[in-house]
């Protein structure tokens, strides 16, 4: 059917293409949207309230709001973001560009100007002066699976629809631009009784079945493989295939440190985190030994690979990938990897787990007296503890990102990090995202962030959006006095990495928390009793707990990280 072309929708037949918009956010599952109101975008926000269950959260900030969509979208694959014509839109690019390396869904609406304004290069505010008003569009273009402009009633709801579609389906940022007279016009509102189609593109059934023959003949003759799980077996929904094949093949199962949560590590198989050279030396000789390499979703960047130091001694990998596999030297492009991995599953004979290969086990909790001095060896290791199934994990780039890879993540939990975009203070607007999408799927889940304090002090004002909302996370800060994994790289002294102290069991207060607690832990014996404590444990409240650490303490991979780091970027 064809859109109407009247300037209102005024009759119960028609709806305005803002209305149209947020009825198919809303089809999709979203239900809460990200952004900061600016005068291109207002009248376009008036529209959220015409549909049932939709939430305008109001965001501090652009960026924040950016990280909020991300941490989001993680949960339920498709997020919303509104900001404003160039000021607004740049804000949030940072964010855009971390969810475009990262493989993550989300739409990106911006309220542009009018046209008659374009038309006649009006010297608008938030333009550079010249007349252009696509410049911005062109940088987000970059950054982006497509960019899409409204420019008519006739074509808008198409050109939602494969906004939403293409965001969902590639796990990328779209860019959509709706001038300001656009989202006012009439369009047809039976148009909204079709769903989006969010099917996939098949596989060509010659070249899966060629794929699939290839990889059956890798895995008959191996004697010591692997599966090594990475981020896009979460970003691509590919979890449940995986734990499958792991299920048949009885294969020795390993996650990256962007992996983590992606294979559940309470199950037999699973054997821990592969970094590379900075892996334990159980991991690595297991994992550098194998005759066959299973990798599903690989996003093999530096701090994600030990900087590429992967040790295979082997040329048999079969890298599983959303839009294309490669086995050995060959590429199978346009072949996702969901299909054929549950085709494998189906076709291999199970195997007898009496027969599988033994797999490292994970290491004991630490013990100390009570008084000595809490140091990042004992949180990371001990925090398995505290973890339940269920819980989500969001883990600062830095000294948490690296740290975690030591914890061990209880049944269906879900960890979110940005390893490798690594744009510090992305946790705390990922955990406010993170926590309104747990509240809407199922508000007994637990979200926990732990996030240094130079990262928090970039993007602390998200803390108060989650103050608004009444969210219970978990807020742990790592004080350890500054930039500790710019202290190791270069400059341990240096003042350029140290920041204001603040005190940081106060911020609840200052931004009006009503239901919350505040804790300093400075030993063990502290972090050892709220860590016991069921009423601690019960997420019924906003906390915030300061863990002091030592200035230049640091998980030894970091350590060993900082120093290949250092060493590449002198060379």
């Amino acid at each position: 059917m064809s859109a109407t072309t009247s300037t209102h929708a005024d009759d119960e037949s028609s709806i305005s293409v803002g209305t149209y918009l947020f009825n198919r956010i809303k089809q999709l599952g979203i239900n809460s949207i990200f952004g900061v109101p600016g005068d291109f975008n207002l009248a376009l926000l008036d529209h959220i309230y015409e549909v049932d269950g939709l939430r305008w959260v109001g965001n501090t900030n652009e960026l924040n709001a950016g990280y909020a969509a991300d941490g989001y979208s993680r949960l339920k694959s498709l997020s919303v973001l509104i900001t404003t014509f160039g000021v607004g839109e740049l804000s949030t690019i940072n964010a855009i560009a971390g969810a475009y390396a990262e493989h993550v869904g989300l739409l990106h609406i911006v309220g542009v100007p009018a046209q008659s304004s374009e038309n006649k290069k009006l010297l608008l505010h938030h333009t550079l002066g010249n007349g252009d008003y696509k410049v911005y569009a062109r940088i987000s273009k970059e950054l982006s699976e497509k960019a899409i402009f409204l420019e008519d009633a006739e074509t808008a709801p198409h050109r939602i629809d494969d906004a939403l579609r293409t965001a969902f389906l590639t796990q990328r940022p779209v860019y959509l631009a709706i001038p300001t007279n656009i989202g006012e016009l009439s369009v047809d509102k039976t148009l909204l009784e079709t769903p989006i189609d969010l099917t996939p593109p098949s596989n060509d059934p010659v070249t899966e079945r060629e794929v699939i023959d290839r990889v059956l003949r890798l895995i008959e003759h191996a004697t010591n493989p692997i599966i090594l799980v990475d981020a896009c077996a979460n970003r691509h929904d590919v979890r449940e295939e995986t734990a499958r094949l792991a299920e048949v093949t009885q294969f020795p199962v390993f996650t990256t440190p962007m992996g983590k949560s992606a294979f559940n590590e309470d199950n037999e198989r699973f054997g821990g985190v592969y970094v590379g050279s900075l892996s334990s030396p159980e991991v690595a000789q297991v994992v550098e030994s194998a005759d066959l390499v299973l990798s599903v979703g690989a996003l093999l960047s530096d701090f994600n690979t030990g900087s590429f130091s992967y040790g295979y001694n082997t040329n048999n990998i079969v890298e599983f990938h959303s839009d294309h596999i490669k086995i050995k030297r060959a590429t199978y492009e346009d072949i996702s990897m969901k299909p054929v991995l549950d085709e494998l599953a189906t076709r291999i004979t199970p195997r007898d787990p009496a027969l599988a290969v033994p797999v490292p086990k994970p290491m004991a909790l630490q013990t100390a007296p009570k008084d000595t001095t809490l140091t990042q060896d004992y949180l990371w290791t001990n925090l398995s503890s505290f973890l339940r199934p269920g819980d989500v994990i969001v883990s600062e780039t830095g000294t948490s990102s690296f740290g975690i890879t030591k914890t061990i993540f209880p049944n269906n939990s879900v960890g979110i990090s940005q390893v490798l975009y690594g744009s510090i203070g992305y946790s705390v607007g990922a955990a406010l995202g993170a926590s309104l999408a747990i509240e809407e799927i199922d508000p007994s889940r637990r979200v926990i962030l732990l996030v240094g304090d130079g990262s928090l002090q970039l993007t602390v004002q998200a803390i108060s959006t989650m103050i608004r909302w009444n969210l219970n996370p978990y807020l742990f800060v790592l004080n350890n006095d500054g930039y500790t994994i710019e202290r190791l790289i270069h400059g341990p002294t240096s003042s350029y990495n140290d920041i204001n102290p603040w005190q940081y069991t106060k911020l609840l207060e200052v931004f009006t928390a009503k239901n919350y607690q505040n804790y300093s832990i400075k030993t063990t014996g502290e972090l050892d009793e709220i860590f016991e404590s069921e009423e601690f444990a019960n997420p019924d409240k906003i906390r915030l707990i300061e863990l002091v650490l030592p200035r230049l303490d640091a998980p030894i991979a970091l350590v060993k990280q900082a120093e290949i780091t250092s060493k590449t970027n002198s060379a």
